[in-house]
């Protein structure tokens, strides 16, 4: 035994009667569809469910698996307190499953509970689900703010632990789609939104999960997606396992898209290593684009793999271009892993002898003292793509007319208060947000006035 199907499913609370009170009828095509995926469950006669949910408790470097005998949860929220639904957690497939993500070096566990109650990313699937059977135990695990790559590697420990178990096991990847196909929807309307449903539908009814790699960060952010992370793990489910793929329905008429898919195993299929031909392909144009670093980038890797391997800040190498031993500057170093932004640190105006020791030791800071992130460790050094922006003498103006996101950054200042924001940055599409970013980033609240400075960057891939 191991994973007997995989279900794509959203989570809409007024799909449940008692709180659409009739607009749930709007929705009409998804409702039969869940009946028809609950029914599909139903027959399979599942020990074990595992339920991924965006609503379950995240955190940005660590998977939550819920801990305990069980729980209960209700749609009060959503003014439906009378309608509820209540778990038994399988506990020994818990207990294998954080043996297995802790042998796979996986951040993920049952520390760091929140909340106990059952989400609505979990109820909304059980509602359906519990109509045709109830003899399951559940495991109910939250996605993280890791890349991609890694919500795959937890869907293949989760189909390990299964088999370990011998446990006949069902996936349900709870998620919406986009929350931003129309003006009158939750988000509004952005473009990304209808291109992003489109283009995830597409993956899912063809069962073709590698796609879902490829799927770029900030188109997935503009798109104001829930549920892709979710899909990515249940595509690790069936690592290496040919699908037969089955879609049921698709509508958005509330402006959020949902969208549900069956998948179920029907032979190995070693070509179905979709993880593995990613990473190679991602190292591939890793090494290629190492090869055209120049010698500003390749200063600050050289200075990141010697300080991450041995703890010591390395002596700047001889033979560098003259202008990095003579020249100084503010100089910012960016490091990005898997599409992501993995540290970026900098300096306004050069605070070091040389050009060459403001890279060395930004770079140092950037792997090493970034509040948002752990230290980079020495398995991640090829894999990061590093960026070196040498900033340009700053000046001061009266408008915000004046600037131009793809050309100048942006220094705010507001009493002590600074914040700082490079040019041409992926996702950063308007001045407004460019201001309210770095705004954010030196703790001035939005509304709050400021002075301005523009600067020109030369940047280093």
């Amino acid at each position: 035994m191991g994973i007997s199907a995989g279900f794509m499913v959203p989570h809409p609370p007024l799909i449940i009667p008692d709180v659409g009170r009739g607009e749930e009828k709007k929705i009409q095509k998804t409702i039969d569809a869940y009946q028809r995926a609950a029914e599909i469950i139903g027959c399979l006669r599942p020990e074990t469910i595992v339920i991924l949910s965006p609503h379950q408790t995240m955190y940005a470097d660590y998977f939550h698996i819920s801990p305990g005998q069980g729980a209960r949860g209700d749609f009060r929220q959503f003014h439906a307190g009378r309608t509820s639904v209540e778990v038994s957690y399988d506990t020994e497939f818990v207990h294998v499953l954080c043996e297995t993500v802790k042998d796979a070096g996986l951040q993920a566990g049952t520390l760091g509970e929140r909340e106990r109650k059952l989400d609505h990313g979990t109820m909304v699937p059980l509602y359906f689900v519990n109509q045709y059977w109830t003899g399951y135990c559940l495991v109910r695990i939250g996605l993280s703010g890791l890349p991609l790559t890694t919500h795959y590697r937890l869907g293949q420990c989760i189909r390990e632990a299964a088999q370990s178990l011998g446990r006949n096991t069902v996936v349900v990847a709870s998620g919406d789609l986009s929350h931003r196909l129309k003006e009158d929807g939750p988000c509004g309307y952005q473009k990304e939104g209808p291109a992003y449903d489109e283009r995830i539908m597409d993956v899912m009814s063809r069962g073709a999960f590698g796609e879902l790699l490829e799927f770029p960060d900030d188109f997935c952010e503009k798109a104001a997606e829930c549920g892709h992370r979710s899909f990515t793990i249940l595509a690790g489910a069936f690592d290496r396992i040919g699908v037969e793929a089955e879609r049921l329905s698709y509508e958005g008429p509330f402006g959020v898209g949902y969208g549900i898919c069956i998948y179920r195993p029907v032979c190995n299929d070693e070509t179905r290593n979709f993880l593995e031909q990613y990473e190679e392909k991602e190292r591939a144009q890793l090494l290629a684009r190492q090869e055209r670093e120049d010698p500003y980038v390749r200063l600050a890797r050289y200075t990141i793999e010697s300080f991450v391997e041995t703890g010591m800040f390395p002596e700047v190498p001889r033979e560098l271009p003259e202008e990095l031993y003579h020249g100084s500057a503010g100089v910012f170093v960016s490091l990005k892993e898997d599409g992501r932004l993995r540290g970026c640190i900098g300096t306004i105006r050069a605070v070091r002898g040389s050009l060459a020791e403001e890279i060395m030791h930004n770079a140092v800071s950037a792997c090493s003292e970034d509040p948002r992130f752990s230290p980079v460790e020495d398995w991640e050094t090829e894999r990061l793509t590093i960026s070196v922006d040498v900033l340009g003498e700053t000046e001061k103006i009266s408008s915000p007319k004046e600037l131009d996101v793809n050309r100048y950054g942006v220094i705010v200042t507001r009493g002590a208060k600074r914040g700082l924001l490079l040019p041409n940055l992926e996702g950063v599409d308007t001045i407004e947000q460019q201001i309210a970013i770095a705004k954010q980033k030196a703790g001035i609240k939005a509304h709050e006035s400021v002075e301005l400075e523009r600067f020109e960057v030369i940047r280093h891939h």
